[in-house]
């Protein structure tokens, strides 16, 4: 259905666009938004020459292409440059490539809007798209989890009340399968949910059944820890989970027990996640400061990790893997993300010492401007990320989607209220979201159309698009003030 929907819409734009004189000094950069158009770097160091490689690979036009005209060939080629060259068959193809898809699409980045979906009263925790897009799950403090079906005018598909509930929903996961949702809370138990069944109302044990995954031991009764983070393997059969009591799971659904408890870090393991779809290496970040790979074929008789990557400074909130086995993001406490290669990992933790003279907790201090600046003197990673803000709580970090991007950006929530997108390659900040009153710890880039939701502490459930026509679904609640939007459109800040 997506893959139908933009080859319709690139169709259509094709034809708008071949009408057109082709201007040999015609330039897009100013097609991606309003705002401040200056070029901001944000990277503390050169990307890894062979990751830049394989991203402008996944995001390049073909070399004929680049040839529209009679000049030298460009990198940046416009849209009607682009259009013309497939209507000319320039690339010997017929059509676009997957790359020349994504070189056109990246053009047209989620920058404008928002619209806003819902607006609760209680902070949101968790926004996530499914696999496909057609879902989006919403999770909020307090024991709601909102699910809205994307391809319907964002109508509440389900409405959940959480059950084994502390203090909020930490997580939520949406099966391959989109048949089931697992969410968990500071409890070591994960709940599973059928989204699937018949209406609207899911309330713990009432309406529905929310079976509870026990993740303590049966020895272990009474032992209290909290789940941070969940996520379904790409086969719906097992949970990955990342602990408070150090530690990372593996569940076995169909068995009904944990198959793999690993003592993974010295502290919190607040993010894991799988390297790819076999689902055999596991990712891991903690407050250890640590990012750790784990290889479940040799867990056993090894009992440690296959590698471990340092450098970042302070405690990790959020991992996001590049899904090809190698490469993943982090997202710290240091005000930073970092993108690793696993081939650069160690078998021990760097010992060197960090020498510096100031304390910061994260929950209630700000961090220090001079820190901002103190690099990791055994740092392993390949490219570092600066400019959002990563305070008071686990704040997420993501690749831009496959299909419309080619992974060509990185994006992340903030403290200060924003979502902030990055190009991975160059480290420049390309976009600045700007709508939100208070922090904004999750959003989610739609895996097929310009599309990304925020949600914030503030209740908001914002709806960035491009083009966005600034309407909103429901009407805005006034009784809360709110910055000032023009056309009911929030400020959207572009480098271009």
């Amino acid at each position: 259905m997506y893959s139908r929907g933009w080859t319709t819409l690139i169709g259509d734009m094709g034809y708008a666009l071949s009408r057109l004189e082709i201007d040999p000094d015609y330039s897009d950069n100013e097609s991606v938004g309003d705002g401040n158009q200056s070029h901001q770097s944000s990277s503390q160091n050169d990307v890894d020459p062979e990751v830049a490689q394989l991203t402008k690979l996944k995001s390049a036009p073909h070399d004929g292409l680049k040839r529209v005209l009679p000049r030298r060939g460009e990198f940046d080629v416009s849209p009607v440059k682009m259009l013309a060259g497939r209507e000319g068959n320039y690339s010997g193809r017929g059509k676009f490539s997957l790359a020349d898809r994504c070189h056109i699409l990246n053009k047209y980045l989620p920058v404008k809007g928002p619209s806003i979906v819902d607006q609760l009263t209680t902070r949101a925790y968790v926004s996530q798209f499914s696999k496909d897009g057609s879902l989006f799950v919403a999770a909020f403090q307090g024991s709601q989890i909102k699910i809205y079906n994307a391809e319907m005018g964002w109508k509440l598909h389900k409405k959940i009340v959480a059950e084994s509930f502390n203090w909020t929903v930490t997580d939520t996961s949406i099966s391959p399968d989109k048949r089931f949702l697992i969410y968990s809370t500071m409890s070591p138990i994960v709940n599973i949910v059928n989204i699937g069944s018949a209406g609207t109302e899911s309330h713990a044990n009432v309406t529905d059944i929310h079976e509870g995954l026990e993740f303590a031991a049966d020895d272990e009764e009474g032992y209290a820890f909290g789940i941070f983070s969940v996520k379904f393997s790409n086969d719906g059969r097992e949970l990955v989970a990342g602990s408070s009591d150090d530690s990372i799971y593996v569940y076995d659904i169909e068995a009904k027990r944990f198959s793999l408890r690993i003592q993974a870090h010295t502290s919190d393991v607040n993010s894991v996640c799988f390297a790819d779809e076999a689902s055999n290496l596991i990712y891991s970040g903690s407050d250890d400061n640590l990012c750790k790979v784990w290889d479940r074929r040799s867990i056993r008789s090894k009992g440690k990790p296959v590698g471990i990557l340092t450098g970042h400074l302070e405690g990790i909130t959020h991992l996001d893997s590049r899904n090809d086995g190698r490469y993943f993001i982090s997202n710290g406490k240091d005000q930073t993300i970092k993108l690793w290669d696993i081939r650069k990992m160690s078998s021990n933790a760097a010992r060197a010492p960090i020498s510096r003279n100031y304390e910061c907790d994260y929950r209630w201090m700000d961090y220090q401007f001079r820190a901002r600046d103190v690099k990791h003197p055994s740092d392993q990673s390949v490219a570092t990320y600066k400019g959002h803000s990563v305070l008071r709580t686990l704040i997420r970090c993501y690749f831009s989607p496959e299909y419309s991007t080619g992974q060509r950006y990185i994006y992340t929530g903030s403290h200060d209220s924003c979502v902030y997108v990055y190009d991975l390659v160059t480290g420049a900040r390309v976009a600045r979201l700007v709508h939100h009153k208070s922090t904004v710890r999750d959003c989610s880039w739609h895996p097929y159309y310009p599309m990304l939701v925020s949600s914030s502490f503030d209740g908001d459930i914002a709806k960035w698009e491009f083009p966005g026509n600034g309407e909103n679904p429901i009407p805005v609640n006034n009784s809360r003030p709110r910055r000032r939007r023009r056309y009911y459109n929030s400020v959207a800040e572009l480098e271009d």
